[in-house]
């Protein structure tokens, strides 16, 4: 084990390329599995990304759509009818879930169906959070362990480092830097996966409530129209 961490410090003292690509090919097992996981990690962060900034902007103006068409319409049950049977618009699927139990009360006391038509509601809107909010936690996962994952790897590059030099008997800067360096790209990956996470789960989690407060004031006029 000695002889082939001495052979390694030997090979890195000639290492003067420090492209990205050399520094994960000369990590050892252990730093390059913590850069494979941090660049799947970025990866699957900017994917949950671009599918909720897209996921936002097409309930926002299907919403908006569907609140400018509802206030102008002659009744609830008139606009409901005319509806079409699938809707991705998260506020219409609540729309129409209420109005199924507003028909479906009509025989009962008006402190009855209002009752029920507003846990109805509750249940919906709860049912459209969580799928709006649906992969956030993944978001906040990564933006809180990818740096110390990235430090993890940082640790073990510089340990491998201070063995090589303690081997090799040589403190050299041509011994140390490429180590150093390798372990440092790791805490660097770690960063660049986590500070996009964090940023997008704030601002997701922003809108989230936003949205919400916009259908839970819909939800409120609804109910006192019925």
């Amino acid at each position: 084990m000695e002889q082939e961490i001495a052979t390694q410090a030997v090979g890195l003292g000639g290492a003067t390329d420090f492209s990205l690509w050399k520094l994960f090919l000369r990590a050892d097992f252990i730093v390059k599995a913590v850069i494979l996981i941090l660049i799947a990690s970025s990866i699957f962060s900017w994917a949950l990304i671009f599918d909720k900034a897209r996921l936002f902007r097409r309930i926002d103006t299907s919403t908006k759509s569907f609140e400018d068409k509802f206030w102008k319409s002659k009744s609830a049950e008139a606009f409901y009818k005319n509806l079409p049977q699938k809707s991705d618009d998260p506020l219409t699927i609540i729309f129409k879930s209420a109005m199924n139990e507003v028909i479906k009360t009509r025989s009962k006391s008006t402190a009855v169906q209002s009752a029920r038509v507003e846990r109805v509601l509750e249940v919906s809107i709860d049912n459209q959070l969580k799928s709006i909010e649906k992969n956030f936690t993944y978001l906040a996962t990564i933006g809180s362990t990818a740096p110390f994952i990235g430090l993890f790897g940082t640790v073990w590059g510089i340990m491998n480092s201070f063995q090589s030099i303690a081997i090799s008997r040589n403190t050299s800067l041509a011994i140390v830097a490429p180590g150093i360096a390798e372990a440092l790209f790791a805490t660097a990956l770690g960063l660049l996966a986590a500070i996009p996470a964090v940023i997008a789960y704030n601002k997701f989690n922003s809108d989230s409530q936003r949205y919400f407060a916009r259908i839970d004031n819909f939800s409120k006029r609804f109910l006192s129209i019925i």
